[in-house]
């Protein structure tokens, strides 16, 4: 049985243009002054994202959805699926991320191995390799640049795999047995190597020193940058750091943004590009992978539907910016008052929040950073790949 077959039979309720067309956004202008005028639009938001990705995925050759689902529906992994099913009953997060990887594909969550595709294709060949190189071209792109593909991939899920890790120190007592859930985290903790296994040997099937040590030094940003956001969750209280906008996107790239960078950079760099070019691919990949953060810790502030006891991050971008606009006194006391009997009122706090100017001033960050993607491809060729990259950033910065 695959995994698909496995995965796809685990209870629903776990899972959780023109290429010279440009839209530059002015915060002074195109602020959003109500947080109303955003309802209803997260739904249309998502059917049009879907639709630029399907149509992306067509320019590429082949839907990227599908490219670390070759590993995950090897044996090996099958094996662990069926363990993964012992965990049917608890509360461990390796049966959302489980689900979330298998069934929501159709959701197009593959987006960084789509981007390395599209921004391979949008580059072309290397006036100085074109001649030698074009026999292993399949729709404007290099085979090393599709496994290049694959192995940014197979980073991402590898690493999500092992976000699901839980502090055993912080179980209740409905999230399961501590047998179940240490049994989770063994099972958690093997997958993830798996996959980070196989991305190294692929890797280093690509024979290039430089691409390799610019994924090396990509894991090793996630690793830098995952630990900060575990140090700052295991904290007892509910009061975040005092970091400021600047310290949140620095800390934010290492652990969202530098692997899609990096990757796009080291398309170029299979494709014999010179560091202007490289440059310009890096700047694209972190860029967007900015807005694309951005966008998703806006998501509890404006989505139409969203439950009352929704936890959401209090190091976001929006309640960051929350707190440097209300001054650190403030929100302390504002985080005081939204505690009941020990625990955060995520509602009311929510609502608090939405009352500033975080919010509006996350979508401005959003757009900025949209802004500076579409900079960076202005130095490649017009083109439907580049029309493409374009589009996604034009989906990831829209909000109505």
């Amino acid at each position: 049985m695959s995994l698909r077959q496995l995965l796809l039979g685990f209870p629903r309720s776990l899972g959780a243009s023109s290429s010279t067309r440009r839209l530059w956004w002015s915060p002074s202008l195109d602020t959003i002054s109500s947080v109303d005028s955003w309802r209803g639009q997260p739904s249309r938001s998502r059917a049009h994202w879907n639709q630029v990705v399907s149509e992306a995925e067509k320019i590429v050759g082949y839907p990227t959805s599908f490219m670390s689902l070759r590993c995950l529906l090897s044996d090996e992994l099958s094996n662990i699926a069926m363990q993964v099913r012992k965990l049917v009953g608890t509360q461990h997060p390796l049966l959302t991320t489980a689900r979330r990887l298998v069934h929501d594909s159709r959701n197009n969550l593959q987006l960084r191995g789509l981007v390395v595709l599209l921004i391979s294709k949008a580059a072309g060949p290397s006036s100085v390799d074109a001649s030698c190189q074009n026999y292993d071209m399949v729709s404007g792109i290099y085979a090393c640049q599709r496994s290049l593909a694959e192995i940014t991939e197979l980073i991402h899920t590898a690493l999500l795999v092992h976000r699901g890790i839980v502090n055993l120190n912080e179980l209740q007592s409905s999230d399961g047995p501590l047998k179940d859930m240490q049994f989770g985290n063994k099972i958690a903790i093997l997958s993830g190597d798996f996959l980070l296994a196989n991305a190294c040997n692929g890797l280093a099937l690509l024979q290039n020193t430089k691409v390799v040590e610019l994924i090396a030094s990509a894991l090793m940003d996630l690793v830098q940058g995952v630990y900060h956001e575990n140090c700052t969750s295991a904290k007892d209280n509910h009061i975040t750091d005092d970091i400021g906008i600047s310290t949140w996107k620095e800390q934010t790239f290492l652990s969202h943004g530098a692997l899609l960078a990096k990757s796009c950079q080291a398309a170029m760099e299979l494709a014999k590009h010179d560091a202007e070019v490289q440059g310009m691919a890096f700047q694209y990949g972190k860029h967007m992978a900015m807005s694309h953060k951005i966008n998703s810790d806006l998501q509890p502030f404006i989505k139409e539907k969203t439950s009352d006891s929704m936890a959401f991050n209090l190091n976001s971008a929006p309640v960051v910016l929350h707190q440097e606009f209300l001054g650190r006194d403030s929100w302390i006391k504002q985080i005081g008052e939204a505690q009941e009997k020990g625990r955060l009122d995520y509602a009311k706090l929510r609502e608090t929040i939405k009352a500033g100017k975080g919010v509006t001033s996350a979508i401005d960050l959003c757009r900025c950073h949209g802004n500076k993607a579409l900079e960076a491809l202005e130095s490649f060729p017009p083109s439907e790949a580049r029309s493409a990259l374009e589009n996604i950033v034009f989906a990831v910065t829209r909000f109505s």
